[in-house]
């Protein structure tokens, strides 16, 4: 009896034991399911393929609330999603959430963090029949991927926070939600607003980012704090506030950008007529440059004025532009080195074909920039998004602009900012060492009054066409960057009117001076 009795005890023990493996094992592939299924959504981050994300999210909501674990908490993660579960009763006193103290997946580089108050369990608590357990759920998108609107807005460090209380919807909190995000970036002239992911409020997108039921605060230049009364899906908008359609900024550069192509192609006939009695090589340079500044505003326009174009056409467009600011700016170094030619070579400025040879350098050199790039790496060229704000009744809405530009930050730093600092800086020294010339010149000569106009009007037509107000772009920062952006869209949207009117001041002087001469000759022979 008793030989029976232990045989029956030991059976009940291997049982129980294989009942607990099993469940163990339940468990893990029930983790193991959730994480497949976020390598999965991240493959299609990486491979950019849009196949209904608030399905692929919805879908990760309810595997988490479904999953089974021992522990209090389950913890989860992949490159750029991170999910977190958490068992609570309803005596939570409340939950601080910090990268600082979490297993963050190795994307979250930028430090986070999220403090639930106790009032988050008030309300499923205070029902009759209490839940004997509740599930917090947050997940981490270190991608803007699943939460794309129409505008295509701009997120700090492209992180959205969210947070789910089972199934239940949680608002109007007296006791608010901190949701803090940390940059090391400069954020000057960008206005940050916290903003949630409002499903359905889009006709287009399964949902919009809204600002409603959020409050932004700034405790430190480098922490935005986000104190909002719901549960849902957080972010911190980034809108560069100089750019804002309210802004007198918009107000006075905004009319500016249609004038662009309209005053070069003004510039141009008035160019043709004003030029007739210089220099034939000097004629055609000045013809060159006007031609690449109208062929750079005309890019400027269309890349800035379509529909969001996407694939090779907006690839193609982008190239295009690319090449017009590069073909312009070598024209505006080619325009110093004739200068210095003329100045400084007054005897002997002859060079055998010399504007087929600046023409190769002009239109060439861009032309084999372009193609070596388009060559070893074509997507370098495509979509650019622009951050922009505008006011709206119901509170800031943020709404970007695209256009087709550099996207590679190496390339743009080399290629634009790099190639304009060097054409600029050759053209401020080309217009330094001229000005000094014609001072010597002057001295030679000292004659009253009209001389100082005069002097005047070639110190500005030189500073026009060498475009040495495109330094102005080098000033975009600090105490600077409001009257730049103003001085820079002023300056350089009207460049080919002031070429244009200067040139007819040029043509001017020479008839007075060929009518002046004139008059001296025949009154010298009616004296004979």
């Amino acid at each position: 009896m008793h030989c029976c009795g232990a045989l029956f005890f030991c059976l009940c023990l291997l049982t129980s034991q294989g009942t607990t493996a099993e469940t163990t094992m339940a468990t893990e592939i029930k983790g193991k399911e959730v994480l497949v299924w976020m390598q999965r959504m991240e493959r299609q981050v990486q491979g950019r393929k849009f196949s209904s994300p608030d399905g692929q999210v919805h879908h990760l909501e309810q595997r988490l609330l479904n999953a089974t674990f021992h522990d209090n908490k389950l913890n989860l993660h992949t490159n750029t999603i991170q999910s977190l579960v958490f068992k609570l009763g309803c005596n939570f006193t409340g939950l601080s959430l910090s990268s600082a103290t979490q297993e963050w997946g190795p994307q979250a580089r930028a430090p986070h963090a999220m403090h639930f108050p106790a009032e988050l369990t008030r309300d499923a608590c205070s029902t009759p029949a209490q839940p004997r357990e509740l599930r917090l759920i947050c997940i981490y998108f270190f991608t803007t991927f699943f939460f794309q609107d129409e505008n295509n807005s701009s997120l700090l460090n492209n992180y959205v926070l969210g947070a789910q209380l089972d199934q239940r919807r949680v608002n109007n909190l007296r006791e608010l939600v901190n949701i803090s995000f940390w940059h090391n970036r400069s954020l000057e002239g960008y206005s940050l607003t916290c903003v949630f992911w409002k499903k359905g409020a889009s006709k287009h997108r399964w949902g919009a980012w809204s600002p409603e039921g959020c409050h932004t605060e700034q405790p430190s230049p480098s922490q935005v704090l986000c104190r909002c009364n719901h549960l849902t899906y957080f972010a911190v908008l980034m809108s560069c506030w100089c750019l804002s359609s309210t802004s007198p900024l918009w107000a006075a550069a905004s009319p500016l950008w249609p004038r662009c192509s309209p005053s070069c192609c003004t510039s141009m006939p008035g160019h043709v007529l004003s030029c007739r009695k210089q220099n034939d090589s000097i004629r055609r340079i000045h013809v060159n440059l006007h031609i690449s500044v109208l062929l750079l505003n005309a890019t400027f326009l269309l890349s800035a004025a379509s529909a969001v174009p996407s694939g090779a056409a907006c690839m193609a467009l982008a190239a295009l532009l690319h090449y017009a600011l590069l073909s312009c700016l070598t024209w505006m170094a080619i325009e110093g080195f004739n200068l210095y030619l003329l100045l400084g070579r007054v005897y002997n400025v002859y060079i055998h074909r010399y504007v087929l040879k600046l023409c190769a350098v002009g239109w060439g050199v861009p032309a084999l920039l372009v193609l070596l790039l388009l060559a070893v790496k074509s997507s370098v060229y495509g979509l650019y998004v622009i951050p922009i704000s505008r006011s709206q009744e119901n509170g800031t809405g943020i709404q970007n602009t695209s256009m087709c530009w550099v996207r590679s930050p190496v390339v743009h730093g080399v290629l634009v900012m790099g190639y304009g600092g060097l054409t600029t800086l050759f053209n401020l020294v080309v217009l330094a060492w001229a000005l000094g010339v014609l001072r010597r010149l002057r001295e030679r000569k000292k004659g009253p009054g009209p001389r100082a106009c005069r002097d005047t009007i070639t110190v500005l037509g030189l500073t026009v066409l060498l475009g040495t107000t495109w330094a102005l772009a080098f000033f975009s920062f600090g105490v600077f960057l409001l009257p730049q952006l103003f001085l820079f869209s002023i300056f350089n949207s009207l460049y080919g009117f002031f070429f244009f009117l200067w040139f007819c001041s040029q043509r001017y002087r020479s008839e007075a001076e060929a009518k002046a001469k004139m008059e001296a000759l025949s009154s010298s022979q009616t004296m004979r």
